[in-house]
């Protein structure tokens, strides 16, 4: 999409580590604009998957999952990271390492919301090492839904992550 190359060209800024930092559009600030144009690309790309759930890993993934559910208009759910009061039973789970905050969290989402008959869209802001996406595909296996598709906003083609994923 050209116009999220623009962007990173014009914005993104290049760290240490090879972390490419966007917190101008996608990561701190959100340009609704744009999510709302990659949710297009996203819904067009995936049109004839019969898409009955978008997933995605809090919080980065959840503006350009919501646009794209909103151009399907299906539902959009999120992995969250951290537990709630409200989150602690019934819960499909994985650990997930973040290669940015050196960190792994355990992600769950609620049984109520991912089963059998889902066909899942899984959407994430990046793939490097693929970490995040192989944390969705496990719970999608234990829900034992069908993953129709990956929509990634950036991915890191010098890293592993795509390989891991289509194995």
């Amino acid at each position: 999409m050209k116009e999220l190359e623009d962007r990173i060209r014009q914005d993104g800024q290049v760290l240490p580590g090879n972390v490419l930092k966007v917190n101008s559009f996608l990561n701190h600030q959100i340009d609704p604009n744009l999510m709302m144009n990659m949710g297009k690309e996203f819904a067009d790309h995936f049109k004839e998957d019969h898409i009955t759930k978008i997933v995605t890993v809090e919080s980065s993934g959840i503006a350009p999952a919501v646009m794209t559910g909103f151009q399907m208009q299906v539902p959009v759910v999120f992995a969250r990271k951290h537990k709630s009061l409200t989150l602690v039973d019934h819960l499909y789970t994985a650990d997930v390492y973040s290669y940015t905050k050196q960190t792994t969290n355990t992600i769950s989402i609620d049984d109520r919301f991912v089963n059998a008959d889902d066909r899942l869209l899984i959407i994430d802001d990046f793939l490097a090492n693929g970490q995040a996406v192989e944390g969705l595909l496990k719970i999608a296996d234990q829900a034992q839904a069908t993953v129709a598709g990956v929509g990634i906003v950036i991915e890191k083609s010098f890293q592993k992550g795509a390989e891991l994923i289509q194995e």
